[in-house]
């Protein structure tokens, strides 16, 4: 059953491990700009845990000799950890946050339940539990790569605006 998911977890493992090196290089380049902001820190805090959490979850699946249930309960376990991740963050910059990042914020814990949920049902036998895990998984890419997208163009906005002002 997991071997028929051998190439979507190669593939979207890969994806996400390129993807975090990128973002990683764009945010180091505007440090600066991104530690001064809550909701910039936020967003680059989720992100790179997000791509980072990704690579590992396709990782673990792809140990070899494993049953499902091994393979859920490692996905659970770094699902939470990355929930508890998602919500400190969002604790830190509600106060600066508009409702915008809110509710994206909201959206990509959706996609973390959703294979959370994906992953129990695999832990019990149901092996279409992985095509929630993938949809979640894939969904949250969108929150990630739009997310850094906006922190990108915010981080740029404001540096253009200070330069415009000095």
């Amino acid at each position: 059953m997991l071997s028929s998911w051998h190439d979507y977890f190669m593939t979207v493992g890969a994806g996400a491990a390129a993807l975090t090196g990128l973002v990683f290089v764009a945010m180091t380049l505007h440090l600066e700009e991104i530690t001064k902001d809550p909701v910039h820190r936020h967003r680059a805090r989720t992100i790179l845990t997000g791509l980072i959490a990704v690579f590992i979850r396709c990782s673990l699946v792809l140990m070899g000799g494993q049953n499902a249930q091994a393979v859920a309960v490692e996905l659970i376990v770094v699902l939470v950890v990355v929930e508890a991740i998602l919500y400190s963050s969002i604790r830190q910059a509600a106060g600066s946050a508009d409702r915008g990042v809110l509710l994206r914020t909201l959206g990509s814990f959706a996609c973390l339940v959703l294979e959370q949920a994906g992953a129990v049902v695999l832990f019990f036998g149901g092996a279409w539990g992985l095509y929630a895990v993938g949809l979640g998984m894939m969904s949250s890419f969108v929150f990630m790569v739009t997310g850094a997208w906006l922190l990108l163009v915010g981080v740029g906005s404001r540096e253009t605006a200070v330069v415009r002002s000095g």
